[in-house]
C-alpha cells in the first residue's frame, strides 16, 4: 500500500497590515484646570440659616436652671445651634446620674448637658479626666500617666485626642479674627530671653517670630 505525500498547509495570511509609522499625539486626556474652570466647578454657597422666633415664657413659676448657654443638637430641629431662644427646659438627672438632661420644646428631643464635650458618655469623674490631661500637658507620657492613675493607655490616648479636638474647636471659635503664626516654644523662649537681656529689639523679635525663624546672635 503506497502512502501519498501530503502537501504542507499554507499559513493563513492576515488581511490587516500593521503599520510601523509613529502614531500621532492624541492630545490631553483631561481638561486642564484654570481659574474659570475652578469657579465653574465650585458649588454655590448655601444661604445662612434663618433664626427662628424666640419662644415666649410661660406663666408658670420661673425656672431656676439657666439654659441660655446650651442649644439643641438634634438634626432637623429649627432651633439647632441657636442660643437663648427659650426652647430648652431642664428635665432633672436621668437614672440618678451626675449630668442634667435638657428637653427641647421645638423638636421634643432630649439630650444631656455634656453633649459635644469630652465628658459626654463617660462614667469617670471630671477630676480624674482633668488630672490625666494635666499630667499629659506637663509632659508625662501616655503609658506613665496610665500607670499613675490606673487607666488603660488606649483610654488615655482617647481622652487626649478628644481634648485636642475640643481645643481646636475652641481656638477656631474664639480666635477666628486673630492672625497668628506657628512658633516652637523653645524658639519663643529664646527670643524672649534675648529681648529681656537687651540683645534683641522688640521690632526684630516680632519680625523673627512671625517668620518662624529661631533667634540667632
Amino acid at each position: 500500500m503506497s502512502h501519498q505525500r501530503r502537501a504542507a498547509p499554507e499559513p493563513i495570511k492576515s488581511k490587516r497590515k500593521c503599520s510601523n509609522a509613529p502614531k500621532p499625539f492624541a492630545g490631553l486626556t483631561y481638561k486642564p484646570h484654570c481659574a474659570l474652570y475652578a469657579q465653574e466647578a465650585t458649588t454655590p454657597t448655601p444661604p445662612p440659616p434663618v433664626q427662628p422666633d424666640p419662644m415666649e415664657p410661660t406663666h408658670r413659676r420661673p425656672r431656676a436652671i439657666d439654659t441660655s448657654r446650651h442649644f439643641c443638637p438634634h438634626a432637623g430641629c429649627d432651633y439647632r445651634g441657636w442660643l437663648g431662644l427659650g426652647n430648652l427646659r431642664a428635665n432633672g438627672h436621668p437614672s440618678g446620674g451626675p449630668w442634667r438632661q435638657f428637653h427641647c420644646l421645638g423638636c421634643k428631643g432630649y439630650f444631656l448637658e455634656t453633649h459635644g464635650t469630652i465628658l459626654h458618655g463617660k462614667r469617670v469623674s471630671v477630676e480624674r479626666i482633668a488630672h490625666v490631661l494635666a499630667c499629659l500637658a506637663e509632659g508625662l507620657g501616655i503609658r506613665a500617666t496610665a500607670r499613675v492613675f490606673g487607666v488603660d493607655p488606649n483610654t488615655v490616648l482617647e481622652w487626649l485626642v478628644e481634648a485636642a479636638e475640643q481645643l481646636w474647636t475652641f481656638s477656631r471659635y474664639f480666635l477666628c479674627e486673630v492672625h497668628v503664626c506657628q512658633v516652637q516654644l523653645d524658639e519663643l523662649y529664646a527670643v524672649l530671653r534675648a529681648v529681656k537681656a537687651g540683645d534683641l529689639s522688640a521690632d526684630k523679635a516680632i519680625q523673627g517670630t512671625c517668620k518662624n525663624i529661631p533667634y540667632r546672635k
